[in-house]
């Protein structure tokens, strides 16, 4: 029997290999950026054609190679970093395996060009599915440059499992940030489509943050600082206020590599306890500086998951740095009181000899209080007038074209010595005449019908009523609210792509707004049931759900924006409503097309028949 077993060729174990360390083009990116780290780069630049598919190059200042090792480097495990097993234990540098360019050249075609600046001619090296086309001197500049052409060319199969441009170059911003945030002495920019997205100087972790997530930053962010035997931390973490419904900007390093460990992720959320709100999570930039020896990076490919001898101490440490931060910086501004005007807390001082005069008492003897005739007897139950000027006449304020209910009317009688009575009618039907509505723990409308009672649930349904309202105005001229001073809306360059993507829609809506430089929008009327108050932290929520649409393949813009409007406007449970309220929430939910279900698909109602009722009291 002829052996069956061989050794595989050089180009299909580096397709294998491949698999593992470039899965999409934001892995290639990923690894580029760290090798220029790596060569003491102080400028890098990225350039990326057609979210990478086409062209993904990274150019850098650094040391530059030798002829020999611009060859050399695109070999499987040929590395610059490590030379015995004992440096896997003290590893201080991004990369150090000697796989990546290996992996990435046997699935793309590479054209690498690098020069040292004691030299003065470089070398050019062009390579297709790990076989090299040519290799020749060349002029060009001191570092090196590497472009990535046409990814996954020799793999159909890899290529068509790429994901759509938006959410691709999602994915390389986010391995950029990883990069840029950390390594904030190096200045980098961002080149998608020959437009510049990034253009970041040399500064501090502060000023990074900012330049990446936008300018709104600078009031949201609180430092943290920390230094113990075990490990030193210095980061930031933002307000409780500013808090996220994704955990998308939580940023964790150690030895300035960026990580994922989901148990000190913990930590730092429950530094937050209590503070934050029902399903949100807090944003952190945070670096934690290890002795090297005391970590492992070498346990995962892409180098995101590291293990710790101390997990349990800097866990403990983590948590009571944020913990203290929080409380400091929340503390230092709560007690920012303001001066009174006219309050003379140092008076002058009195003239000598003054003698202050005894205080009198004024007392009137003809006062009798049981001959006031202007007492009026209260009624016992007596609903204040209706606020004009309540922020919810938008939101339930009802059209000349009233809905046709068709089920009951409301009717607004309340009887002082009951909570509530209906007149029940002798057939035995789902319609009725008279319908009382209450409240119940600030979340539950209960309406009685004929055939029992209507539970509705006030938040859904309002969802459902703004839902189905804005997609009726999308493509049309929708009702807006011009605002008396204009608002300046900042975002980060990744958000303000998006803002611009969706500006269509977002006029159909009811915006009006136009771009104010790269990052900034000038916002001059907004849809009728917002207040301008809330315009920036609205549009942030937009881009926020509209990203996370797009990762989950749903990419009708209209649909997504108006579900994230009906989530953000609609009355939310714990809200105190008004009859006039609860009356035209329940009928304009009858008035939607599909009142039975929220626009997230959960039950807006339930009706609990007589029947049910008295099997309760059984």
């Amino acid at each position: 029997m002829s052996d069956i077993i061989h050794l595989l060729p050089d180009s299909v174990a580096n397709q294998i290999a491949a698999g593992e360390v470039v899965q999409r083009p934001a892995s290639a990116v990923k690894e580029l950026l760290e090798n220029a780290i790596d060569a003491g780069a102080k400028q890098i630049k990225l350039i990326i054609k057609d979210a990478g598919r086409t062209l993904i190059q990274v150019i850098d200042d650094g040391c530059g190679m030798s002829d020999t090792d611009a060859r050399l480097c695109f070999e499987r495990h040929a590395t610059s970093k490590i030379r015995s097993a004992q440096d896997l234990f003290v590893i201080r540098t991004m990369g150090f395996r000697g796989e990546a360019l290996a992996s990435i050249a046997a699935v793309a075609q590479v054209e690498l060009k690098t020069k040292m600046r004691d030299n003065e001619l470089g070398t050019s090296i062009v390579i297709e599915g790990s076989e090299i086309k040519e290799q020749s001197v060349c002029r060009c500049n001191n570092g090196t440059s590497i472009a990535v052409k046409n990814l996954f060319f020799n793999i159909p199969a890899r290529r068509s499992f790429l994901k759509s441009n938006s959410i691709e170059l999602k994915h390389i911003e986010e391995e950029f940030f990883r990069v840029a945030l950390i390594h904030t002495d190096v200045a980098f920019s961002f080149y998608s489509n020959d437009k510049l997205i990034y253009q970041l100087e040399s500064s501090n972790l502060h000023q990074r943050i900012t330049g990446l997530f936008g300018n709104n930053y600078k009031q949201r962010l609180h430092p943290v600082e920390e230094q113990t035997e075990q490990v030193k931390i210095r980061g930031y973490v933002c307000k409780p206020e500013f808090s996220k419904k994704t955990r998308g900007e939580q940023y964790m390093f150690v030895n300035n590599r960026f990580i994922k460990n989901f148990y000190f992720n913990n930590a730092i959320e429950k530094a937050y306890a209590d503070l934050l709100p029902e399903k949100t999570y807090p944003s952190f930039f945070i670096n934690m500086e290890v002795d090297s020896s005391r970590i492992d990076v070498n346990i995962h490919p892409t180098k995101t998951e590291v293990k710790f001898l101390d997990e349990v101490i800097i866990y403990a440490v983590l948590r009571a740095a944020v913990k203290r931060t929080l409380g400091q910086y929340s503390l230092a501004t709560e007690f920012e009181f303001d001066t009174v005007e006219g309050m003379d807390l140092n008076p002058a001082p009195a003239p000598k000899g003054y003698i202050p005069p005894a205080p009198t008492i004024t007392v009137n003897t003809n006062f009798n209080p049981f001959e006031n005739t202007s007492y009026k007897k209260a009624t016992a139950y007596s609903e204040p007038p209706y606020d004009k000027g309540n922020k919810w006449e938008n939101f339930f304020e009802i059209s000349n074209e009233k809905a046709e209910v068709s089920t009951y009317t409301v009717e607004s009688n309340m009887e002082q010595e009951t909570l509530f009575e209906t007149e029940t009618t002798e057939s035995d039907t789902t319609t009725h005449n008279t319908s009382t509505t209450i409240q119940v723990l600030n979340r539950y409308i209960v309406s009685t019908i004929s055939s029992g009672l209507l539970v509705v649930d006030q938040q859904r349904a309002h969802e459902r009523i703004l839902y189905e309202r804005f997609i009726s105005h999308s493509g049309k001229e929708c009702i807006s609210q011009q605002i008396m001073f204009p608002i300046q809306c900042s975002f980060s360059a990744a958000d303000a792509e998006i803002i611009s993507e969706i500006m269509p829609e977002l006029k159909d809506m009811g915006f009006e707004m136009n771009p104010l430089g790269n990052t900034v929008f000038v916002i001059t009327a907004i849809p009728a049931e917002i207040n301008d108050g809330e315009v920036q932290n609205m549009l942030d929520e937009m881009v926020e759900d509209y990203k996370n649409s797009l990762m989950q393949k749903f990419n009708d813009k209209e649909q997504s924006i108006a579900l994230s409007m009906a989530k953000q406007l609609a009355v939310k449970k714990g809200t105190k409503l008004k009859q006039e309220e609860m009356q035209n929430i329940i009928a304009q939910l009858f008035s939607c097309k599909i009142p039975n279900t929220s626009p997230f698909g959960k039950k807006t109602m339930i009706i609990m028949k007589d029947n049910d009722l008295t099997e309760k009291f059984k």
